[in-house]
């Protein structure tokens, strides 16, 4: 009997020994008096031979059915026995051994699959290759209701005692091993049911399948036994022992359902996926959990569910690299925190590194995941998987990976990621801050744009024109002259020309770094005696040909700060600047007037003729008419300089200055007044103390000022003009000046005091020291005995014979040659001649110190003439003029 799927068609066949078997097909909608509607009925012929039925199959649409005999023989009928329009019968096939299943295989090529007790064999039916006899795909045949179709690959699944085999068109598939007699074996979604008859024993407890679920029974009934088995997994989902035998198993609404001897019906409904995961978690089943989901096409967050409760497993079992894989397979759903908290061990770096290298793979990783990477390289100092991530694509935070390798000490690296990411700035930071390869960072900031180029270069010039001066000043010079070029790598074609055999198959991070950057490492090529030499394949500058890029020159007193200290470098860069054309006055007006400090500045520093030749230089930048500077600048660096020359061309020869000044004044042209106190400031002082005066008279004079304040409060400190406090006095009158704006001219008072004092008291010591040493010598004259040991007479210059006469002063003479030089003979001799003339100097000028201590007139006049009072009552002090006088 077969009901026809999808519809109320059911197909029975009936036999008994003495007449052939009768084939009816129902229709079970059609209901009549009697029952079911029959359609048509069929004798199924055998060739008059009394065989009983022993399998039989039909395709769904009732087109072909296959009816296989006990006596070997299988007829095939076609027809249209839905209609009853007529069918035809033939015996397809014949042979000794009885037929113990039949089945179809639809498609281009029908096949029926036929199995006897000794062999499996293909007969194609319809199609190519019909007529042609069967062909045996297998030796061994098998029991009868031991063959089933499997529906979804069309294959054949045959049931033996020791296992379950699946053979196609072509033969034999895989088996799978379930020992024991077999009675009948079904096809139910995708397991394989098969059920065993009473005297059958259970398959044994080493089986290669793993059941779960069930158990062996006490065998003294015989019961029969039931089992459902999943062949592709590998595994029995449920195993069953009934009292009575299985006499039909059938798939009906989705369910298995299963008919024994008794009349009982079972049925058996399949669990929910999450139920079947369940149990094989309680028994730590995790490898067939996960081949289960990925049957059941669970999404990847279920199955990754799975893999983490199997990692989780593996680490609490100890087994910590198959745990890590595990991790990294359920690295898309799960907390990375989870797993990276489980490796903190430094005996588990390598898991951990792993992990979080996996994490920069897909993307998932944080700034603080990076940190951490990195951080482990650096431990194990790995340099060569450093470099490797770097190199590796990943989407990290790479401002991260930079600190983290600045701070490790891996500034190459550092280098090749910031240039990686066009981050000019951070490679010309790290090359002069970090690696401290200050042409390295030249070279690489001259083969940028002007718009990168320029602020790198002002922000590290200083330091630059410290260690390069000379390549960073032809910079400044081409990139304020307009003729900026970017310098290009050039290799030449001997360099290309090595063989590959001598480099690493896995290049290093130099290969990856511009060639001007790399470290002069030998190759193969070059070992030995004669040194690497890469000189011949590194970057060269650009064509001079190829026209520069456009670019807005900046002013050119913006690069005037960064020349400080460097005085020839900045004189080379001003005099290239004064050579370009069509530059505007103003920036003339500044690289003259800068010249012209330079020239008097180094002037300063020179001796004699260099000094003169620098002079002459400054003279004829003032001389020339068609050079910008203006007077007052003159005036002023001239003064500054003590350079006369310019001093003499700016000077008026008579005119009321004070009052020109105060003409600018009361129209409150400040630019005027500047302009005017710049032009007779130096002949007229007291210029400056108005000039302060009217300069902080309203907060819009001051901004106006500018500077100028500035250089007002240096020429009065300089020259004496105003007494601090009356400075002080003089800005205090109203809110216009602030603290800040005197504070470097206070300062610059008090160091110039402490220093005046400081050499004030090097003098009292020294004097002291002095006045000491000669009240010993006093000391020693009068008390304690002079020995002389001259031997030449101080006169003539003769040895020394008697009579000689011996001065304190250690001077020694021949008496007769005393007596010449003083004119007489005798013992009455005053004072040694050597010593005369400075003791009677001595003498002139104490007399003269004793006389003006008398002259009070003299010491008022000096005091009210002096600038510094103070100073002029401490030297009459000195003088004696306060003292008490003495004989001498």
């Amino acid at each position: 009997m077969k009901q026809v799927n999808g519809t109320a068609l059911l197909v029975t066949i009936a036999e008994d020994l003495l007449n052939d078997p009768i084939l009816k097909v129902w229709a079970l909608d059609k209901l009549d008096k009697k029952g079911a509607g029959l359609l048509s009925t069929l004798s199924i012929q055998n060739g008059r031979k009394q065989f009983p039925i022993s399998a039989f199959a039909a395709l769904e649409d009732l087109s072909q059915l296959a009816i296989g005999f006990a006596n070997g023989a299988v007829t095939v009928v076609r027809g249209d026995l839905i209609h009853d329009r007529g069918a035809k019968q033939r015996t397809v096939f014949e042979s000794e051994e009885p037929i113990t299943g039949v089945a179809f295989r639809e498609g281009p090529i029908t096949t029926l699959y036929l199995s006897t007790t000794g062999r499996i064999l293909t007969l194609t039916i319809s199609g190519k290759g019909q007529g042609q006899p069967a062909k045996p795909i297998a030796d061994t045949g098998c029991g009868v209701d031991c063959m089933t179709v499997e529906e979804n690959s069309g294959e054949i699944i045959v049931v033996r005692d020791d296992s379950i085999y699946y053979y196609g068109a072509n033969g034999r598939g895989p088996s799978f091993a379930y020992e024991g007699p077999k009675q009948l074996v079904k096809t139910f979604n995708q397991y394989v049911a098969v059920a065993s008859p009473p005297q059958a024993s259970l398959p044994s407890s080493n089986s290669a399948l793993r059941a779960f679920g069930g158990g062996r029974a006490d065998e003294i009934f015989n019961p029969s036994s039931f089992a459902l088995i999943d062949t592709d997994l590998k595994y029995v989902a449920h195993t069953e022992t009934l009292t009575s035998q299985v006499r039909a198993v059938f798939v009906e609404w989705g369910d298995l359902f299963l008919l024994t001897s008794d009349g009982k019906l079972f049925r058996y409904h399949e669990k929910p996926i999450q139920q079947k995961l369940d149990i094989l978690y309680q028994r730590n089943l995790f490898v067939l959990a996960i081949n289960l989901a990925q049957k059941a096409n669970l999404d990847a967050t279920q199955r990754n569910i799975i893999l983490r409760r199997y990692g989780d497993y593996l680490y609490q079992k100890g087994d910590y690299d198959t745990a890590m894989q595990q991790y990294l397979k359920a690295i898309d759903n799960t907390e990375p925190s989870l797993v990276i908290r489980k490796f903190l061990d430094t005996q588990r770096i390598h898991n951990l590194i792993e992990y979080l290298e996996e994490l920069h793979e897909h993307d998932k990783a944080t700034v603080d995941h990076t940190t951490l990477l990195l951080n482990c390289y650096a431990k194990l100092k790995d340099t060569e998987k450093l470099e490797t991530f770097i190199k590796s694509g990943n989407n990290f935070d790479f401002e991260t990976a930079i600190t983290m390798c600045r701070q490790g000490g891996y500034h190459d690296q550092a280098v090749f990621l910031a240039k990686k990411h066009g981050e000019h700035d951070l490679v010309v930071d790290i090359l002069i801050e970090d690696s401290k390869k200050y042409d390295d960072a030249l070279d690489y900031i001259w083969r940028q744009e002007p718009a990168v180029a320029y602020p790198n270069l002002m922000k590290y010039a200083r330091v630059l024109l410290e260690h390069c001066s000379d390549n960073v000043t032809q910079l400044f010079i081409d990139y304020y002259t307009g003729e900026y070029r970017l310098k290009k790598d050039l290799v030449n074609q001997a360099a290309a020309s090595i063989p590959s055999g001598t480099t690493s198959a896995l290049p290093s991070l130099s290969s990856f770094i511009p060639l001007a950057y790399r470290p002069n490492i030998a190759s193969p090529a070059t070992s030995g005696n004669q040194p690497a030499n890469l000189s011949s394949a590194e970057a060269t500058e650009a064509d001079a040909a190829e026209p520069p890029p456009q670019y807005d020159i900046p002013k050119p007193r913006t690069a005037f700060s960064a020349f400080v200290d460097h005085r020839e470098q900045f004189i080379t860069f001003l005099e290239s600047c004064v050579k370009q054309e069509h530059l505007e006055q103003n920036d003339r007006v500044d690289l003259y007037t800068a010249l012209f400090e330079m020239y008097l500045e180094t002037a300063s520093h020179k001796n004699d003729d260099d000094k003169r030749e620098w002079e002459a230089k400054a003279k004829r930048l003032i001389d020339d008419q068609n050079v910008p500077i203006d007077a007052s600048n003159v005036l002023l660096l001239s003064h500054l300089s003590d350079f006369r020359d310019g001093t003499i061309l700016v000077r008026e020869q008579q005119g009321l200055r004070f009052d020109i000044f105060r003409s600018y004044t009361s129209a409150n042209d400040t630019t005027g007044a500047i302009k005017a106190l710049r032009k007779y400031g130096p002949e007229e002082p007291q210029l400056y103390p108005a000039a302060l005066a009217y300069f902080t008279s309203s907060p819009e004079i001051l901004q106006e000022a500018g500077d100028e304040l500035d250089a007002v409060l240096k020429k009065i400190n300089e020259d004496g003009l105003m007494a601090p406090l009356q400075v002080i006095q003089t800005l205090s009158t109203n809110a216009v000046a602030t603290m800040g704006m005197v504070k470097k001219y206070l300062s610059d008072t008090i160091e110039r005091e402490r220093r005046e004092i400081s050499n004030n008291r090097r003098l009292i010591s020294s004097y002291r020291s002095e006045t000491a040493t000669k009240r010993q010598e006093f000391d020693d004259l009068g008390s304690k005995p002079v020995v002389f040991q001259t031997r030449r007479c101080a006169s003539c210059g003769g040895s020394l014979d008697l009579p000689t006469v011996h001065f304190l002063c250690k001077h020694s003479f021949h008496q007769r040659c005393l007596n010449q030089v003083l004119g007489g003979e005798g013992d009455g001799y005053g004072e040694c001649p050597v010593c005369e003339k400075q003791n009677a100097t001595i003498r002139a000028i104490r007399r003269a110190q004793e006389d003006s201590a008398e002259r009070h007139d003299m010491f008022q006049e000096a005091l009210r003439r002096s600038r510094d009072k103070f100073g002029t009552v401490a030297e009459f002090f000195g003088r004696g003029v306060m003292g008490v006088g003495g004989a001498e």
